[in-house]
């Protein structure tokens, strides 16, 4: 049995091996640019705060700051690790797919390209979608909430690991579509079978959200609100890929017909 499974742990650890050595290749190119990049991450929490400053006397008095002596080494090694997967995303995805490929049929293969392209936009839109549209209200209402009695001292290391959650989680969120496609590419899922788990998915889609995003109504509802959108798309994703068979009329059915 393990020799069996041993050239397909030999492929698993060269998947891995180019997986690894693209992350490598993207930190130390992003590592060099991290101060662009932490501006970049970091403007959507200081337009919060230059926001919240003019209703707020404590507001403007309000900065990020570090607890740490390596604190803004931390930070870069932190902010390159996350724009060194963001461009390494595709080709850890197309490993993905080169791993699972041998055992699909010729046609399947061929799919490979719209999958790792398709995860890779949509991933990206996820995290678009959380850059430009979540974090603006979810930060200026945090940062807001109490601002008139506390001063915001906001620590960079907790930002970036709380940025970097929200990125990540939009961004998976949005894989959506492109995992119901590739599951109903392999025939494990129908459009009839996701129209009947709909109420459930309704459910988790708001546990997901509430996991994923700060706790706060408006950033759950920002998550799950396009989620539920999504999963209504990959309805129609599915029913073009694998639809459900047409039930065959019943024989009562039948005999009307006959009988007609």
């Amino acid at each position: 049995m393990f020799d069996d499974l041993k050239p397909h742990l030999a492929e698993l650890r060269k998947r891995l091996a180019i997986s690894v050595i693209a992350l490598l290749v993207m930190f130390l190119i992003s590592f060099h640019y991290y101060e662009p990049l932490l501006n970049w991450i970091s403007q959507p929490l200081n337009d919060a705060l230059a926001l919240v400053a003019k209703t707020s006397t404590n507001a403007a008095k309000g900065m990020t700051t570090t607890t740490q002596i390596g604190g803004t080494f931390f930070v870069a090694i932190k902010v390159s690790f996350f724009a060194a997967f963001l461009g390494a995303l595709p080709i850890i995805l197309s490993q993905i797919w080169l791993f699972v490929a041998p055992g699909l049929y010729a046609n399947e293969k061929k799919m490979m390209i719209p999958i790792v392209l398709g995860g890779t936009v949509m991933f990206l839109v996820g995290g678009a979608f959380a850059y430009y549209v979540v974090t603006p209200f979810g930060f200026q209402y945090l940062i807001g909430f109490g601002s008139a009695s506390f001063v915001p001292m906001i620590n960079v290391e907790d930002y970036i690991d709380f940025f970097t959650k929200i990125m990540l989680g939009f961004g998976l969120a949005f894989e959506l579509p492109v995992l119901c496609y590739f599951l109903a590419l392999l025939g494990l899922i129908d459009d009839k079978a996701m129209i009947g788990f709909f109420r459930y998915a309704v459910v988790l889609i708001f546990i997901v959200a509430a996991i994923l995003t700060p706790p706060d109504v408006l950033t759950q509802l920002l998550m799950a609100i396009p989620l539920v959108i999504l999963y209504g798309l990959s309805i129609l994703i599915v029913r073009m890929v694998n639809p459900a068979p047409k039930e065959e009329p019943t024989s009562q059915e039948d005999e009307e017909e006959t009988i007609d």
